[in-house]
């Protein structure tokens, strides 16, 4: 399957440095870099699960960002979000 892995790190601390570097590591392993933090992968259902549990054990949950976002699967099950990030529900209604 076609997957796009998206992160935003923290990078206040030299922790945070350092956990964007291991991201970074972890997504060259398996994909493409198309941007600074965006990744084009193509793997298997197996191959994602070791990569999503591998970059859930690098970043902080708190602080972090961590998208997923699957092309070629049915709508539903595209995107697959962890850390800290407020969506807009473009479909709700719109208040002024």
């Amino acid at each position: 399957m076609l997957m796009i892995v998206t992160y935003d790190v923290s990078t206040e601390t030299a922790a945070g440095r350092k956990r964007l570097r291991r991201v970074a590591k972890l997504c060259e392993s398996v994909g493409q870099r198309v941007q600074k933090s965006v990744f084009e992968c193509t793997v298997n259902e197996m191959q994602f699960e070791e990569l999503e549990r591998n970059l859930l054990a690098e970043i902080d949950v708190t602080t972090d960002n961590l998208r997923f976002y699957r092309i070629t699967e049915p709508v539903d099950l595209r995107v697959k979000q962890h850390g800290c990030f407020r969506s807009v529900d473009f479909d709700a209604p719109l208040i002024i």
